[in-house]
């Protein structure tokens, strides 16, 4: 589902029109992303809670040439899903 769908689901659902859903979605998703640059976790109880993970440096293998790579230490966004939301898909 992309998001033009989803607010097109969310506004059949709430009686939105489609353009506020839209809206809504983009700032549920601005909202998620500076708490996240913030360097805090965002828990949606039942839902999941999106955290911040750090990747340590770490050697690589270049996939054409294979020569050796160093990868550099980074940040990622990582998503742990509640129990609600695991137990809806199986």
């Amino acid at each position: 589902m992309r998001k033009p769908e989803l607010a097109a689901a969310i506004a059949d659902r709430t009686g939105l029109s489609r353009d506020k859903a839209s809206e809504v979605i983009t700032a549920f998703t601005d909202q998620i992303s500076a708490a996240a640059a913030r360097g805090e976790d965002v828990t949606l109880i039942g839902f999941g809670t999106f955290n911040i993970r750090a990747r340590e440096a770490r050697n690589g293998r270049n996939p054409q040439t294979g020569a050796s790579i160093q990868i550099p230490a980074s940040k990622t966004v990582g998503f742990k899903a509640g129990k609600t939301f695991k137990d809806q898909i199986g």
